[in-house]
């Protein structure tokens, strides 16, 4: 019997897999991507005191395209290293959570390294 693959476990898989291989500490935190069939969230996280230092969603008052979308995530990306700046980070370590980098990924990481943050 062929059975149907369950994507969201598959996701996990390959993030788990990430996350093995980097981590964020306090001079290059993870800025890590969740991506929803109507949101993005975005997150900049010190692994090694399990704390968010910065976040930022299309639920957010600043982000105009409130859908998940490429131009609401170059506006996320935008909006994330602004806010990252502010705190004093400026490297980071980009978690992909486990989604291809193409089309929104990519868009959101694009316009983050065009506000100023570097990986």
């Amino acid at each position: 019997m062929i059975t149907k693959t369950d994507r969201k476990a598959e996701r996990v898989r390959r993030h788990k897999r990430v996350r093995n291989k980097i981590s964020g500490t306090a001079n290059c935190p993870r800025l890590c991507v969740f991506r929803s069939n109507t949101n993005l969230y975005v997150q900049v996280i010190d692994d090694d005191k399990q704390n968010t230092l910065v976040s930022a969603s299309t639920l957010d008052k600043e982000i105009k395209t409130k859908k998940s979308n490429k131009e609401a995530a170059k506006e996320l990306g935008a909006l994330i290293a602004k806010r990252a700046i502010e705190k004093g980070i400026e490297s980071v370590v980009f978690d992909r959570g486990g989604y291809i980098y193409h089309g929104v990924v990519k868009e959101l990481a694009d316009a983050a390294r065009e506000g100023g943050l570097k990986f």
